[in-house]
């Protein structure tokens, strides 16, 4: 390979952006003077979409062409950090625009499990919003409204889906209802539906009588807090879709799992990945996000605790799914409206409009 055809791959390899680890090397072929040059680089998954000469390509079979702008927007997305949606601002929101009462309720959830320090009570909301990566040189990101917005006209996708289905099909409705809020609000919203639509069981422990739903209520809550926490947010249609049936809970939001994250991997222990760093931060601080990467693990160990099936975990590249099979098959559990307090769904009181 001559000095000149080196220097030629070399510029070429600087007008790659961001800076990618090519390896090139040189193959004889035997019996003849000719020789390859090869290029190799390691999968670099997260550092898409790479540009050349300011431009992006994909490649279907044996066609190159350019990038459409949607494809290459979400591929930035996927890169995370400031490209992450959750991290853009929004020069339009407001302090004023956020819950203060949620806020603080976050807070005092921190300051109780310990994730927080105390002095954190006594800070201005600025300062608050600025510690839990919500607010930097004085703008507010998407993150900010999805935890504690009120308002969330320009936040379609702040969604939560409930139905209570007849049989086991979607034929016929029993209960039907859409929610939007922040995370806190539909965190409640959807704990609240639950004890609405399953059957409570009790047994006396000492003075006092427990009880329990079906679903183990720790499973539940487990799986609703992913599924706000590690949802696909940049789709405006999207949302977080509950499901129950005669014989089956369904849970459902816009994403995927990690690229590289099997379904072995996933039912075994793994490192968290957060899709949503900065909103899985704060729901950790304010103890509505247990642990890190020990969710499904809970889910599983809870529903073998009450002796049903284990948990089944699904997806289509699009959406991820987790159902929840009820021991009883054609029968409607007796509605209630009761709430014990032994099982507080979040870190604050929040009123539901229905």
């Amino acid at each position: 390979m001559s000095d000149r055809t080196k220097r030629d791959i070399a510029e070429a390899i600087r007008r790659i952006e961001p800076f990618a680890n090519i390896e090139i090397s040189c193959i004889d072929i035997p019996d003849t003077d000719n020789s390859i040059i090869a290029l190799s680089a390691e999968e670099q998954r997260y550092m898409r979409p790479f540009s050349y000469k300011v431009r992006a390509y994909q490649r279907i079979e044996s066609v190159t062409s350019s990038m459409p702008q949607e494809i290459y927007n979400q591929l930035l997305m996927q890169r995370g950090g400031k490209y992450a949606w959750e991290a853009i601002p929004n020069s339009d929101l407001k302090i004023s625009d956020l819950d203060e009462h949620a806020i603080m309720g976050a807070v005092r959830g921190g300051i109780r499990c310990g994730r927080l320090p105390e002095a954190t009570i006594r800070e201005d909301l600025p300062t608050i919003l600025e510690k839990f990566n919500l607010l930097h040189n004085g703008k507010l990101n998407n993150a900010s409204a999805v935890l504690f917005g009120r308002d969330f006209y320009y936040y379609p996708q702040c969604l939560l889906r409930l139905a209570r289905f007849k049989g086991t099909t979607k034929d016929e409705f029993i209960d039907n209802q859409r929610v939007t809020g922040n995370i806190y609000t539909l965190l409640d919203a959807a704990m609240s539906f639950f004890f609405k639509h399953l059957s409570l069981s009790g047994k006396i422990v000492g003075l006092y009588r427990e009880e329990e739903l079906e679903i183990p209520y720790k499973a539940l809550r487990e799986c609703c807090t992913n599924a706000f926490c590690h949802r696909l947010y940049h789709r405006p249609g999207s949302s977080v879709g509950i499901a129950i049936y005669d014989d089956r809970i369904e849970i459902e939001n816009s994403g995927t799992f990690p690229p590289d994250m099997t379904m072995e991997k996933l039912l075994s222990g793994h490192n968290s990945e957060p899709q949503n760093l900065i909103i899985a931060n704060v729901l950790y601080k304010s103890e509505v996000l247990e642990s890190w990467g020990r969710g499904i693990s809970l889910m599983i160990s809870e529903c073998r605790r009450v002796g049903i099936s284990d948990p089944e975990f699904h997806t289509d590249g699009n959406s991820v799914w987790v159902v929840f099979h009820r021991r009883t098959v054609g029968q409607h559990p007796t509605a209630t409206h009761q709430f014990p307090d032994s099982y507080p769904t979040s870190g604050k009181s929040v009123s539901v409009n229905w």
